[in-house]
């Protein structure tokens, strides 16, 4: 899948609000505002259910990796998340 169309994907899905559970939640780190090198996928089965995470990292930028973006789509798609949310900005690590 080309970066378009994966962050096309990705950008529908965080359009949609909450709907329930699953629910997965993408959170961007770097060591600058600018450059995203980490992302974090939290994943929650149901409310109350502990959370689970995966952890996807280069020396570029990840929002701009076609492979990772691609994997994030696939990971939202055979979870069946029904809510998918973006902690907005880069955090610091």
């Amino acid at each position: 899948m080309n970066l378009d169309k994966a962050k096309k994907r990705l950008s529908k899905q965080l359009t949609k609000g909450f709907e329930g559970y699953p629910s997965v939640s993408l959170a961007y780190f770097g060591e600058t505002a600018d450059k995203a090198t980490e992302v974090v996928v939290t994943f929650v089965l149901e409310e109350g259910a502990a959370a689970q995470q995966q952890k996807f990292s280069g020396t570029e930028d990840v929002r701009q990796d076609e492979t990772i973006q691609s994997v994030l789509v696939k990971i939202i798609e055979r979870s069946g998340a029904k809510t998918v949310t973006e902690v907005p900005g880069v955090g610091f690590k």
